[in-house]
Parts: structure tokens; sequence; C-alpha cells
């Protein structure tokens, strides 16, 4: 079986050397292993960043800090790609890949746990409330408390005392855990994508190297929509599940000050990232570089040409063996012949930019449709996962598909890559139309006397209704009236008693509400039921189409990047690409997309040791404005920096082909020279010789 298996072998790779290097395995099986476990490996790194982004409003809420410190949180990431990246994809191309790859797999592993360990050291959340679960409801106390006003501030507030043990539970500690283990993260996905994807480029045919990585590429995209899911399943589990008494909480996942089981998440990415390690460690260094099929009619001479083709080029050899003295002495003058390339350096400039807009949008996308749309982030996080993912995935696995198809070159991949993100851009300029107002908070957005018109401008939380409460402004504690106005606490809606105990309390007599002041409040904000629900549908209907479309030139543009450049830069190409890619845009475009949203914030939470928290509640109009505006500035850019872009392509592309030319014409001449002494010698052969000399003209044209 063993002997079948050695003859195949060498039949295929026309060569025994290569049958004796790898006599157990085919070097097509172990390709096909190694995209296997190079898929799977995707799929966990990509699960794990997509669940990072679900979490963002779960960790806001659980350390009390805003949107740009999220920004700064998932840019860590990067950041650990920073550190490492460039070196990485320089030597590790020279090294051995797999292994490589299976040490990177561990490490995501490991960051993964460090997010989760906060849950185990932090103490139990601790939200803002008037409601009190009680088993007699007339212990219950008055939200509105008639005490003396001298107990308030000079702005009509509480004074804010810091609550017992908070020097033994700052949160700022408990989210820089999160930071060094996303950094961690980023540092262990280093390796992966330069190094997986320039082996399959490889050792792969050229024809199948674009629907390789493409399939890879699909399978990525895959992976958020698992994670997705989770994020959705975990937002719906509290986030002391097994600690607490259920019957005891008081908000529903739908309410601002909800938090997941965020932790809980981390751990089973943790796992599965771990997992995808075990296969590479088992993969060999390299494979024998595939050659192009020759036709069984071929003469030896067009054999040899097949062999010698331009067509293999591309393909280096990474199993060269060079001291780590020369590697690196060799590092810095490679480097500035990449950067020297006119055309790579557009290319990076274009997607830098648009990669900015794509992650700003990305990150902030669920936190849109919670905030925009009044979902819940379980709703939001499942909706991202189900709807809007699958289209990426199927995007990018046609664009490889139709780039193989019709056999794209540099200039048609460019093309086709530049089409696609132009409809993409247009069709999300309708974005801007689909807007809703926002939510009717006495005091936020409308004042107590006009409850008709929603209004942004500052209105005042104290007037005359709750002027005999002393009520703190600080506090959030949505209830919902009668009239189908939300107020921001009981005690600023006036009310002076309840009955009832958790999720089923109601206030009573409460002034602000009606004017007879016999009015009821529910826990809880007021159902908004208007456009915004038939409008959600036609939101979600345009982002999938837009995201489809923009995602079928996301192979193109990627096989684009690996053919412009010579076979010797490919490693370091795909590397420092990744390096200014996160550099330039994973890390600057969370915090400032999230510095921008902050300013849309209407009402701050209050942290349990004082200082402002999350936010509560934001301004959707401008929100969507800021969010929508920025993201499409960013792409306006990126397409006029295009222009020049096609204009060095193609001046490249004529250039090669000249050059090309003059090296078919050289090699035409040398051969036409050769031709010239063949005929000279057959013809001075034809003239009377001398026996000797006839046989020695004989054994020189043998």
């Amino acid at each position: 079986m063993e002997e079948r298996t050695e003859e195949g072998h060498t039949q295929e790779n026309g060569g025994s050397d290569c049958a004796a290097r790898q006599p157990r395995t085919s070097p097509c099986t172990s390709l096909r292993m190694f995209l296997v476990a190079l898929s799977f490996a995707y799929f966990a790194k990509a699960l794990s960043g997509s669940y990072m982004k679900s979490t963002i409003t779960q960790l806001e809420r659980r350390f009390d800090i805003p949107s740009y410190l999220i920004g700064v949180i998932d840019g860590s990431f990067e950041i650990g790609n920073l550190l490492v990246i460039a070196f990485v994809s320089y030597f590790g191309a020279k090294l051995h890949r797999p292994k490589i790859i299976a040490v990177g797999c561990v490490l995501m592993s490991i960051g993964t746990f460090i997010i989760a360990l906060p849950h185990f050291i932090i103490g139990r959340y601790e939200f803002e409330t008037s409601v009190r679960w009680v088993v007699n409801s007339t212990l219950n106390p008055s939200p509105c408390r008639p005490d003396s006003l001298a107990n308030l501030t000079e702005d009509g507030t509480l004074p804010q005392v810091p609550a017992s043990g908070c020097e033994g539970e700052s949160n700022l500690s408990m989210w820089i855990y999160v930071l060094l283990g996303n950094v961690l993260r980023g540092i262990g996905e280093t390796p992966v994508q330069p190094l997986g994807i320039s082996y399959i480029d490889d050792f792969a045919t050229e024809e199948n190297a674009a629907l390789y990585v493409g399939c890879v590429q699909t399978i990525s995209v895959v992976g958020p929509v698992f994670g997705y899911l989770l994020g959705s399943l975990c937002a719906k589990i509290y986030v002391d599940i097994g600690f607490v008494k259920m019957e005891t909480i008081t908000i529903t996942p739908s309410d601002s000050r909800w938090v997941g089981a965020w932790w809980l998440g981390y751990l089973i990415a943790g796992v599965i990232t771990l997992l995808s390690a075990i296969p590479f460690w088992f993969l060999p260094r390299s494979l024998p570089v595939p050659r192009p099929e020759v036709p069984e009619k071929c003469t030896p001479e067009q054999t040899s040409f097949i062999k010698g083709s331009p067509l293999l080029k591309h393909k280096y050899s990474a199993d060269e063996h060079t001291s780590f003295i020369e590697m690196a002495k060799d590092f810095i003058p490679t480097l500035r012949t990449l950067l020297a390339h006119p055309v790579y350096l557009v290319y990076l400039c274009v997607t830098i930019i648009q990669l900015n807009s794509l992650i700003g949008m990305v990150t902030y996308k669920p936190k849109y449709i919670e905030q925009h749309f009044r979902q819940s982030a379980s709703k939001a996080n499942f909706l991202m996962g189900v709807i809007n993912i699958p289209a990426v995935a199927l995007g990018m696995f046609s664009g490889g598909l139709l780039m193989k198809r019709l056999k794209l070159n540099i200039m048609g991949a460019a093309k086709f890559a530049f089409g696609t993100s132009l409809i993409g851009y247009i069709l999300s300029l309708f974005f801007f139309a689909m807007s809703c107002e926002n939510a009717k908070v006495a005091g936020v957005t409308l004042s107590y006397d006009n409850i008709e018109k929603i209004s942004y401008d500052k209105h005042p939380l104290f007037t005359d209704c709750n002027s005999k409460c002393v009520c703190s402004s600080s506090d959030w504690d949505p209830v919902c009236g009668e009239n189908g106005i939300t107020y921001v606490s009981p005690c600023l809606a006036g009310c002076i008693t309840s009955a009832g105990s958790g999720k089923n309390t109601v206030f009573s007599n409460c002034s602000c509400v009606g004017v007879a002041g016999n009015f009821t409040a529910s826990t809880g904000h007021c159902p908004q039921k208007d456009d915004c629900d038939r409008m959600f549908p036609y939101f979600l209907a345009l982002s999938v189409i837009t995201s489809f479309i923009i995602s079928l030139g996301g192979t193109p543009g990627y096989m684009l990047l690996i053919r412009c450049i010579k076979p010797q830069l490919k490693s370091l190409a795909l590397g420092f690409h990744a390096l200014a890619t996160r550099t330039l845009a994973g890390i600057p475009a969370p915090i400032y997309f999230g510095a921008i949203i902050d300013t849309t914030c209407l009402k701050w939470g209050q942290k349990r040791c004082g200082g402002i928290g999350a936010c509560r509640i934001y301004n959707t109009t401008a929100y969507r404005i800021a969010y929508l505006g920025l993201t499409l500035s960013l792409r306006t850019i990126s397409f006029i920096i295009c222009i020049p872009g096609f204009i060095l392509l193609s001046r490249q592309l004529k250039e090669e082909e000249r050059s090309a030319i003059h090296g078919a014409l050289r090699n035409g001449g040398t051969e036409l020279e050769v031709l010239r002494k063949e005929e000279l010698v057959i013809s001075n052969s034809d003239q009377p010789h001398h026996p000797s000399e006839n046989s020695t003209d004989r054994q020189t044209r043998l």
C-alpha cells in the first residue's frame, strides 16, 4: 500500500526526490490538511473577535466606561499585532510556518481566558434602582422623599457619597485585564494570516490559489456568524447567573442597565481557539512546488519551455535555509524596496482608509441598532450573525469564484474591487433616510410642560411637579407613566407610593404623570410604537445587500496585493500591509468613532464610586449623522486616491509587458544565432571532406 502511494506521488510531482522527502503523505493531501487547519484557525480567531465586538455594550455597562474607552480595548488587539507582525511575517516565512501558527493559536487562547478573568475577581453587579425585592409590599419605601432641601447641593442634586468598598473593587483595574488579554490575543493572531496565505500561494497551482484563498476567507467570515450568535445567547443570560436569585433582578435585557453573561462566551471561544492549534503541529514545513500539467504529445523542447514558464515565477521557495544574521541584515533593504513600489503604496493608502470606515462601522453597528431602533443587545447580535454576516461570507466566496471563472488579471481584479465598492457606497447613502425619533423621556428629550414635541435642548430634570421630592439627577431608573412618557426615575416622576415587588412594582400618586396626581407608572421604558418598527426591516434588507456587494471585491482585491509585487517580497508585503492597516485603522478607528458617538450622549450614568459611567440614552439624530457621515466620508476619500492608483498600475503593467517582449526578443535572437550556426555546420558538411573531418563534424552535431 505504501509502495503504491509512493509511486503515485512520484508520478504526480514528476520527481522521486519529492517522494523521498514525504513518503507517507502526498503533497496534495498535506495541502488539503493545511487548508482545513487554517480554515479552522480563521474560524476560531474570527469567532472570538466578533464576540468581542458583540460584548461592547455589555462591557461598557459592567465596567462603567464610555465608548471611547471601549474603542481603546477593542484597538488593543491591533496593538498586539503591531508589536510582532513585521518580524513574524519576515522571519516566519523562512522558518517552520505551521508550527509558528500553532504557537500563535495557543497564545490567542490564553489571551481569551484572561479577558474573562475579571468576572471571577470583581464583585457582583449592582445597578441603580429604587425597586426592591420584598415579600410584603407594604414595606416598600416611598420613591419621593420629602426630606429637607438642605441636603441638596447647589446644582439641585444629592451629594455623592462613595459606596463602601470602592478601593477594593476599583473597576479601573478590572477593564485593564480585558485590555491585556486582548493584546495577547493580537500577538497570537499575528502569524495566522500572512504565513497561512503565503503557504497556500507557494504550494498551490496559480488557478487554484485564488479559490483556496477565497475558501479560507469565507470560513473566516462564517466565524463571526457563530460569534454574534454566541453573543446573542450570552446577552440574554444575566451576568451573575448562578450567584443571584433571578427573581430579585428587576430589569430586563432591553433595559440600558442590563449586563449579560459576557464572560461565558470568552471561555467557550478560548477552548475552540486552543483546539485549532493541534493540527498545525503535524504539518510539514514545505511541500513540492507545483508545476503546470504537460500534455502527453508535448515534445521535449515544449516540456522544457513549460517548466521554465513565467507562470511559475510567483512561486517562491520558502525552504531556503539562511542564517538569522543574514536575514536580519537583509530586512531593512528589503523593506525599503517594498515601500518604493508605487502601486503597493497606493493600495496601502486605499485599504487603510477603507478599513477605517469598515472597522468603525462594524464595531458600533450592534450598538447603532440598539440605540437607533431600540432593540435589545441580544437581538442586535442575533441579527448581525444570522442576516448580515452570511451575506458577507457569500459575497467573499462569490468574489473568489468569479475571479477564477472570469480569469481576471491584475487590472481586471482592481476594476472589479473598485466597482463593487462604489456600488455599495451609493446604496449606503439611503441609510440616512432611515431615521427614527428618540424615546420620549421627560427632562431629557422633552420638557415636563410640553410633552408632545421632542427637543434635544437642555431640559431641567426638576420642575414644580417634583419640587417636593428630594431626587438625584444622576440616577437612571426609568419608569413608564400612564401618559406614555418615560421618566428618569420614580422620584423625578413625583411618585409618592409604590406597590408590588420586583419587575411588577407599580408606582402610584405620580404628580408629574397627570394633573390630578393620582396617575401610576410602571418599571422600565415606555414601548415606542411608531414608524421605527416599519423602517427596521428595510434597514436590515439594505444592510444585507450592501454587505454582499462590497464583499464581492474582497478576494480580488486581496489577490491584487499578492500579484502586484515580486514573489520574494510577498510574505513581507502581506505582513507589512497587515501591520499598517492595524496601526492606522484597527487601533484608531474604534477610538475616534467611539469618541464621536460619546458626544451624542444625552444622559450619562453614574459610577458606583463616583464619576461618569456608561451612557444611558443618545440623541439618535446626531448619532445617525455622526456614525453614517463619518463612515461614508472615509470611503469618499479612498475613491479619490484610487484614481492615481489605476494610472500607476496601468504603467506598471505596460512596463512589465515591454520588458517581457524585450526578454523574448533577446531569447529569440540567441536561438536564431544557434540555428544559423547549425545551418552553417550542415552546409559545410555537404561539401567534400576527408573521412576523418566528416566523422568529427558528425560527432560535433551529435
